[in-house]
């Protein structure tokens, strides 16, 4: 089994098929994207192939650490973060014929008018072994 990370993007990927953003939602369409996505995590959950899955809220800030004794830094919010990551899924299957194919499933939740979104996914698997110097 291995594990991945399915992103769904707010912008930055290809367009979806069904592009309309979900702040010109209605309600109902929303509740019905959000139970497609409840749904799918329980049918995975079923299968042992769902590990956890949360949407991200558009409010966000970049923290770094600024020296021993110091508060650390913050900035922000920052559009880029909040325009890029509506949410996330992580999936231990297989491998990436079946991380595809599942994404390809999710890709298809309910949009605006109920017809399915067709959004662009990023699944990136795992990091199994730590990189050497030479990669």
């Amino acid at each position: 089994m291995a594990k991945y990370l399915l992103i769904k993007h707010y912008r930055g990927a290809p367009a979806a098929v069904n592009d309309v953003p979900m702040e010109q939602w209605t309600p109902a369409e929303i509740t019905a994207h959000v139970q497609y996505m409840n749904d799918f995590a329980a049918r995975l959950t079923g299968t042992g192939e769902f590990v956890d899955g949360q949407a991200l809220a558009p409010e966000g800030m970049w923290v770094r650490y600024d020296g021993e004794g110091r508060p650390p830094v913050t900035d922000g919010p920052f559009a880029e973060s909040k325009d890029l990551i509506a949410g996330w899924m992580v999936i231990d299957v297989d491998g990436d014929e079946r991380a595809v194919e599942l994404a390809g499933e999710l890709s298809a939740a309910p949009g605006a008018g109920g017809r399915p979104i067709h959004e662009w996914l990023e699944v990136r698997p795992f990091l199994t072994t730590p990189p050497t110097g030479t990669e």
